[in-house]
């Protein structure tokens, strides 16, 4: 397979060299029973903000960006919540997506059920595979069912409704979200009623499968039964927003990688370095099932509305940082806005419309896209053996090579500002500016 040099922030050379690679690694403990599409072996996933994407802000508005994504080499079209909003206790003028009213209808906001289908069937038409986000965990507080199920609702010891208690996995701070209530998974009715739900916009519009939000708040069962049934109606794609390996046994295609986010975060403060790095691949917090997919990320709708831009996070890192999650170990996700440069965080609760600029990292993303396809060892799946760790004798200097079937590619790539010169055996001399990178 022809080799494809990728160089960034400078022009370099790929000589001759003698940093030496590590074994390749394991990552995985046991094997995913999860059937995953034949097409998401080297897709790539874009998270579509419908509100913030057009000034209309509707589905119709973003359907001509298709043919452009398409370009950038995105597979899956990830769309965020499409149904209606709950009105009661809204937060800001237009309220978040994730307190659902009526989980079988559409948003009024983004068109109607026609607008959706024909977004769907234009994209279908264009090569992508579409999911949409799914609340499971929690409803508005005027959805539907709470005058046709109320029993189907957690309740306090007075036996009221209350807003859903939350425990941010990630730092253990306790929070109340008090524009929805929690659904009681103790109930097998709860769990029937989501699933028919669920596969109502399955057989009705022809989507590929949901992004299923806070998902490890939901029993790993009930997942279990509903990729079973969904999938007895046209084979899904299930992302979870979790990063526990036991929702990717039966239920889940695909996990967030927390892990790795907050690792490059720290990398570009200054706060980790490459051995930090290679720490997530030799020794692994979790291991996943053989085969099991994980999302690379620098960016999302939480990320850039909570936490910060890609400025804010990443400084002059930003681009260095979207090359390793490209290419590390899993599918790759650029969110509404990276490709152009956007640098705001956007509203979440109210219009606040993207400002799409000059398209300025559109190169950058289309070459890294592009090598997922032409490189089979740039696979999404977590498989043994496919990640060897180079040792650049430098820790401002992260390398790797990703193998597969005969395939290799290399990667090495500067952590800080400061120009670098390593050597990698049978690769040569590399040169790399600040924050710069190689692909060979």
């Amino acid at each position: 397979m022809r080799r494809i040099t990728l160089c960034g922030a400078a022009a370099l050379l790929l000589a001759a060299s003698a940093a030496q690679a590590g074994p390749a690694l394991p990552l995985t403990d046991g094997v995913s029973q999860v059937r995953h599409p034949a097409w998401a072996k080297t897709a790539t996933i874009y998270e579509v903000n419908i509100r913030q994407y057009t000034p209309q802000g509707t589905f119709r508005a973003f359907e001509p960006h298709l043919p452009r994504l398409r370009k950038l080499g995105i597979d899956v079209l990830w769309i965020m919540p499409i149904n209606p909003i709950s009105k009661k206790l809204r937060k800001g003028s237009l309220g978040s997506y994730y307190a659902v009213s009526d989980y079988t209808a559409i948003n009024p906001e983004f068109g109607t059920l026609a607008d959706f289908k024909h977004l769907v069937d234009a994209a279908h038409r264009q090569g992508f595979k579409v999911i949409v986000d799914w609340v499971a965990n929690h409803t508005g507080w005027d959805n539907v069912w709470v005058d046709q199920h109320p029993d189907w609702y957690k309740r306090n010891v007075a036996g009221e409704l209350e807003g859903y208690n939350y425990t941010d996995l990630s730092t253990g701070k306790k929070e109340v979200w008090a524009d929805v209530i929690g659904l009681d998974y103790s109930k097998p009715a709860v769990r029937q009623g989501m699933i028919a739900a669920m596969s109502y916009w399955v057989k009705e519009t022809g989507i590929d499968g949901f992004r299923c939000d806070v998902a490890w708040t939901v029993p790993v069962e009930f997942w279990d039964e509903a990729r079973a049934r969904l999938d007895a109606i046209k084979p899904v794609f299930l992302l979870a927003e979790a990063d526990t390996p036991e929702m990717q046994v039966r239920a889940f295609d695909m996990t967030y990688d927390w892990v790795l986010f907050h690792k490059l975060v720290d990398v570009a403060q200054g706060k980790a370095d490459a051995r930090d790095l290679a720490r997530l691949y030799t020794d692994p917090p979790r291991r996943y099932p053989a085969g099991s997919y994980r999302m690379t990320f620098t960016s999302n709708h939480d990320e850039n509305s909570w936490n910060g831009t890609d400025r804010e996070l990443y400084g002059r890192g930003a681009d260095v940082m979207a090359v390793l999650a490209a290419t590390l170990p899993g599918m790759p996700l650029i969110y509404s806005g990276q490709e152009s440069g956007f640098d705001r965080r956007l509203k979440f609760f109210d219009k606040d419309q993207i400002d799409w600029g000059t398209y300025r990292r559109t190169p950058l993303y289309r070459q890294l896209m592009g090598l997922k396809k032409r490189h089979p060892a740039l696979t999404n799946s977590h498989e043994p053996g496919n990640i060897e760790l180079i040792d650049t004798g430098n820790p401002k200097v992260f390398a790797f090579h990703r193998i597969a079937k005969g395939d290799r590619v290399t990667v090495v790539a500067n952590l800080s500002d400061a120009p670098a010169r390593i050597v990698i055996a049978g690769t040569g001399p590399v040169r790399l500016a600040g924050w710069g990178w190689a692909i060979r």
